[in-house]
């Protein structure tokens, strides 16, 4: 099962994520499928690549409950509604 997670980037105390599709079973830092997008808490910046993320999401993935938030807050899911209409 493939989901959407954080992987965690950065200096200490400088966090930055990546937005990723990553298999279940493997680690926070371990091996990506693909980066999908980036936030930074800090700055409250959030870069998605769209295209890639219905792509996953279509296939099954489950966002976590993190990065649901994220893309609820960027309004993601407003934009794939009206497209799918």
């Amino acid at each position: 099962m493939v989901k959407l997670r954080l992987k965690r980037c950065g200096r200490k105390q400088q966090a930055v994520y990546r937005i990723v599709a990553i298999d279940v079973r493997s680690r926070r830092e371990g091996r990506d499928l693909q980066k999908v997008g980036f936030y930074d808490p800090i700055k409250n910046q959030t870069c998605l690549n769209v295209p890639a993320i219905i792509y996953f999401l279509e296939k099954g993935a489950q966002p976590t409950r993190t990065v649901y938030a994220i893309l609820r807050k960027a309004e993601f899911f407003k934009d794939k509604e009206r497209t799918l209409s």
